[in-house]
């Protein structure tokens, strides 16, 4: 798939910026004309949080037409009975307009331990999970024994057969997961070497089990700062990224971009050169306006190298 969709991601302060005003601020990112917008999901990182399913459902209800997806949501941390209810529920408000992007995170370790699940557990979790929900999205009956799940004849319905489902993570087991279970990858933190390597390996790993004619949508998700300048941004970049992840700046710089929406454009070339056409801007500003009109800028230059 050629088409280009550029996403910005809503971010716990974009939210608390556009308070009751949701719908209209959907309408801004649309008139700018950004794709669609994701979702993050935290439970408790770093002290703070949002579920990318709920956050997923009013932003659906606000906006007619933007596509809406997680990016990531963490389903190790949830059942999957549960999470495929929620899913089908979604589908029924807005019939294709969502994407499902899910991953393991594992960033904060306390987040599992608050949540009761073992964090040397994500990975086989979200496996059986993801299993799981490919079935219980068919609407059939399933029961099933399992390390961690069991279940007797469930069924959920209405089916949700067309859900597109992306998968995150940065390891090889993340790219084998997307192999079995998704339309695509999501490389967060990637280098355009790694994002090119690691997409050709995940659909020579799905034809490898027979799994043919996938469509695929990989993704790439990334920071970036806007400003006047990039020295500007990168002030604050550092001042922003230290204190979501409590870790030096350094350790992100080489993945972050920072300066005018033409430079953050420039950053992103390579990896459109390298075949992706799915960006989801983790972005920051000045102010709202700016990360909207910076994002929409983005989109505009990139679609000018197409």
């Amino acid at each position: 798939m050629n088409r280009l969709e550029v996403s910005l991601l809503l971010r716990e302060q974009h939210f608390e910026a556009a308070g009751n005003g949701l719908a209209d601020l959907l309408e801004r990112v649309a008139a700018a004309g950004l794709d669609g917008v994701a979702a993050g999901d935290h439970l408790v990182f770093q002290g703070s949080g949002s579920d990318g399913l709920i956050s997923a459902a009013a932003l659906l209800a606000a906006h007619p037409s933007l596509r809406v997806k997680t990016a990531i949501y963490l389903l190790p941390l949830r059942h999957p009975v549960v999470v495929a209810r929620q899913l089908a529920t979604l589908a029924e408000i807005s019939p294709g307009r969502f994407t499902f992007g899910v991953g393991v995170g594992g960033e904060d370790p306390a987040e599992y331990a608050a949540a009761g699940v073992p964090h040397r557990e994500r990975g086989a979790r979200a496996d059986e999970a993801l299993a799981l929900l490919e079935k219980l999205r068919t609407g059939a009956e399933v029961t099933h024994r399992g390390r961690f799940f069991d279940l007797d004849a469930v069924a959920i319905r209405p089916a949700i057969p067309d859900l597109r489902v992306l998968v995150g993570g940065r390891s090889d087991a993340a790219l084998t997961r997307a192999a079995r279970f998704g339309s695509g990858w999501i490389g967060v933190w990637v280098s355009v070497r790694r994002f090119a390597e690691a997409t050709a390996l995940v659909e020579e790993k799905a034809a490898a089990i027979g799994r043919t004619g996938v469509d695929w949508r990989h993704e790439h998700q990334g920071w970036c700062f806007f400003d006047r300048d990039a020295a500007a941004a990168r002030r604050r970049a550092e001042l922003v990224m230290g204190k979501s992840y409590g870790i030096p700046f350094e350790s992100f710089e080489r993945y972050t971009l920072c300066g005018t929406p033409e430079d953050v454009a420039g950053g992103l070339r390579p990896l459109l050169e390298a075949g992706c056409r799915s960006f989801n801007l983790v972005a920051d500003g000045r102010g709202l306006d700016e990360v909207v009109e910076g994002a929409g800028r983005v989109r505009e230059i990139i679609v000018g190298w197409l």
